[in-house]
């Protein structure tokens, strides 16, 4: 005779052959999946959900802003590429012939190079210089504590609402008393107290925990030290973000570099490119210096704009 199966006993209340319940975790999953799902979909009352010809439109919305977007750039490239010949519209705008004799003339000219690099450590070094003193600014502001720091913080950064046009004479005034009209100084070190970069600092280091400060303390760090080793790595983000700002503010910036820099060997890329315009040069030649004055901006974007959301948005750290 052959032994029956022996039948494994069925938790007590569950009658036997039938399917025993589902773990506690598992059950708690499943709950939770249904709530999200209702969740989501409570959201979005049931008529106002995006139908196929609302996601459409949508599409054809966006694809035609983009192309009203877009098209000046296009515009500036092609008759940038153009010869010197009469611009006529639209047929100037058709992508032949095409031809590199305008940026040859930009790159041979003795005044481009001068300005480019002008430009170049104008920008840089303003960079350089605000994300320093701004994260420095920013730590004291946030975690140090000594008299009238909320009085000096809000005079601080009542500047921005100051129109910069009201304060340019007596900087210009300052500056040319000191001897910096016409000098590297005289145009970087105005442009390096940022009361905005001072307020992004001070915002994201108020979101670190002051217990990092402490056990740094602790362990010996001075204040330079904690700066240094602890504040400046977590600032990466935002530093990253607000650098390439403060580049385009600066490699962009037009007004403060032509009271400043006087002189043809001073002059940034816009100041000379607007010089170019008044000296009747071919249109074509104009568009490609402003093509050379975009590809590093368009650079730094493109490097530092993953860092956009994460710096905004970021107020204390990640796991």
């Amino acid at each position: 005779m052959t032994a029956a199966p022996a039948q494994t006993e069925a938790p007590h209340g569950t009658p036997p052959g039938a399917k025993p319940p589902a773990s506690p975790d598992r059950a708690a999953r499943r709950a939770e999946r249904k709530l999200r799902k209702l969740s989501e979909q409570d959201t979005v009352p049931y008529g106002m959900r995006p139908t196929r010809a609302g996601r459409i439109g949508r599409a054809v919305l966006l694809t035609v802003a983009a192309l009203v977007t877009i098209f000046p750039f296009y515009a500036m490239v092609v008759l940038s590429l153009k010869p010197s010949a009469a611009v006529e519209f639209p047929g100037s705008l058709l992508p032949w012939p095409l031809t590199g004799e305008a940026y040859d003339t930009v790159m041979n000219a003795q005044d481009v190079p001068r300005w480019l690099l002008n430009t170049l450590i104008y920008s840089v070094v303003s960079v350089v210089g605000v994300l320093l003193l701004a994260s420095l600014a920013g730590y004291a502001f946030a975690k140090k504590r000594f008299p009238g720091r909320e009085t000096m913080f809000w005079s601080f950064l009542s500047m921005v609402m100051v129109p910069y046009h009201v304060t340019m004479i007596p900087t210009f005034a300052m500056i040319a008393k000191l001897g910096g009209v016409d000098t590297y100084w005289g145009l970087i070190v105005p442009t390096l107290a940022n009361a905005q970069a001072v307020f992004l600092m001070r915002q994201f280091i108020q979101g670190l925990p002051d217990e990092l400060f402490e056990a740094a303390r602790l362990d010996g760090c001075n204040e330079w030290q904690i700066f240094y080793r602890i504040v400046l790595p977590l600032l990466k983000p935002i530093l990253a973000t607000l650098g390439v700002f403060v580049f385009l503010w600066h490699w962009n910036d037009f007004l403060w570099p032509l009271v400043i820099g006087q002189s043809t060997d001073m002059r940034t890329l816009t100041v000379g490119i607007a010089s170019l315009q008044q000296q009747n040069v071919p249109l074509n030649v104009v568009l490609s210096g402003s093509v050379i004055a975009f590809v590093p901006i368009f650079a730094a974007y493109m490097v530092g704009q993953r860092y956009f959301t994460e710096g905004v948005t970021a107020s204390g750290i990640k796991g």
